[in-house]
């Protein structure tokens, strides 16, 4: 065979070598495929899971607080309703009703008398520090880790003022 015949040779276009090619090419994905992730690989993603969560964790423990904030609020808003509904159809809070506690607070009333009462929701757990008050004068105050002292009026979020 001379040179001239190996350069116009056709190549082997048959299923059967096609099928080879496409093996060939199979087998070396799957290599790849099994190889699997470098150490360092691997550490760059676990820094990259850390520095997120450095970032998400602590906005997202604030939004959890703000929420349980927001709830007791509403809760000792509520029980100065109840408390006035109760003085208006028996001209004394004295027996009035304290709303409940919940998980995150313990509501508690004082200075209850015929024309006096203060409701106190005090933080428990990992709401320790927060102290939210409201009196028969409508009069509200904050405590806790958002405030410096005793604020007149209720904080939220950190950073918030009267």
């Amino acid at each position: 065979m001379s040179a001239t015949d190996e350069m116009s040779a056709p190549e082997d276009c048959s299923p059967q070598a096609r099928h080879g090619h496409v093996r060939h090419a199979f087998a070396q994905a799957v290599a790849l495929a099994q190889r699997g992730f470098t150490a360092i690989e691997l550490m760059i993603v676990v820094a990259i899971v850390g520095i997120l969560a450095a970032i998400a964790l602590p906005s997202y423990l604030a939004y959890v607080q703000r929420g349980k904030v927001s709830e007791v609020t509403s809760i000792l808003g509520d029980g100065r309703v109840t408390a006035e509904q109760y003085f208006n159809d028996n001209l004394t809070y004295a027996t009035f009703t304290c709303p409940s506690s919940t998980p995150s607070f313990t509501i508690a009333c004082s200075n209850v008398s015929a024309t006096t009462y203060t409701i106190t929701a005090t933080g428990n757990s990992d709401m320790n520090g927060f102290v939210y008050t409201i009196n028969q004068s409508n009069a509200k105050t904050s405590q806790g880790p958002w405030v410096s002292g005793t604020a007149t009026c209720w904080i939220f979020r950190k950073g918030d003022t009267c």
